[in-house]
C-alpha cells in the first residue's frame, strides 16, 4: 500500500496452455495479504485477455507465471499490447521455469522482473512494493 493508503492493483494471470496455478496463487495470496488488491485471472489466458483485464481493472502491474516454456513468446506479446494500449506505465513481472539466458533477454525486453523457483513470496512482495507506483505516486487513480 502505497503512503496515501491507495492499494497498488496487480493482475495475477496464468497465459497459454500451462496448467499448472498453485504457484501464481500463492503468489496472489501473498500480495494480497501485503495490502494489495490482486486479479487473478486463472488458467489458459491469452496476452489479450491479460492486457484486457489490467486495462480494466486499472492494474499497477501484471504478473505473469509461465511453467510451459511459452515465456519467450508471451511475455513479449503481453509488452507489444501494452505498447499498442500506450499503457507501458503497467509494470510487467513475472516467475516460473524461465532460464537465467532467456530471463536476462526479457528483462532487456522490458520485463521488470523475474522470479525463478525458490523466491520467497516476501521478497516478490517486497519487490513489487518498491518498485510498482501506486495511483497516487504518478498514476491517476480511476474514479
Amino acid at each position: 500500500m502505497s503512503a496515501s493508503g491507495t492499494p497498488i492493483r496487480v493482475v495475477v494471470a496464468k497465459v497459454g496452455l500451462d496448467g499448472h496455478d498453485r504457484g501464481a496463487k500463492v503468489v496472489a495470496r501473498a500480495l494480497r495479504d501485503a495490502g494489495m488488491e490482486v486479479v487473478y485471472t486463472g488458467l489458459h489466458n491469452s496476452p489479450e485477455q491479460v492486457v484486457a483485464t489490467a486495462l480494466a481493472e486499472d492494474a499497477d502491474a501484471i504478473g505473469l507465471s509461465i511453467l510451459s516454456g511459452a515465456h519467450m513468446t508471451l511475455f513479449p506479446r503481453v509488452l507489444k499490447l501494452l505498447d499498442e494500449n500506450d499503457a507501458r506505465d503497467i509494470v510487467v513481472f513475472g516467475g516460473g521455469i524461465i532460464p537465467d539466458e532467456d530471463a536476462a533477454e526479457l528483462r532487456a525486453a522490458g520485463v521488470a522482473e523475474i522470479f525463478g523457483p525458490g523466491a520467497s513470496t516476501q521478497a516478490i512482495a517486497e519487490w513489487v512494493r518498491t518498485h510498482v507506483p501506486s495511483p497516487d505516486q504518478g498514476r491517476p487513480a480511476t474514479v
